[in-house]
């Protein structure tokens, strides 16, 4: 199984992944930094803030660059309708 590093960058700054996990391929890794941001945010929304601005950088086992996951493709935000 390949190794996978998910490297978080946000306002708290970067944090590299050094360990890495092994999963099955790209979309597995996708996945992962989907569940990893949406957790990151939720943790956000209790204090009362939401920044989509972070972005999770996956890469492989010789750290090259495979996928990019920004924190805005991890959710769908639905706004009130302007009338209701």
């Amino acid at each position: 199984m390949p190794r996978f590093h998910l490297n978080i960058f946000n306002g708290s700054g970067p944090v590299p992944d050094e360990s890495g996990q092994d999963l099955a391929d790209i979309d597995a890794a996708k996945e992962q930094a989907v569940m990893g941001i949406r957790s990151i945010l939720s943790a956000e929304v209790l204090e009362g803030v939401m920044d989509l601005r972070g972005r999770i950088e996956i890469a492989d086992a010789a750290g090259q660059l495979l996928l990019v996951v920004a924190y805005a493709e991890a959710v769908t935000i639905k706004s009130p309708e302007p009338n209701g």
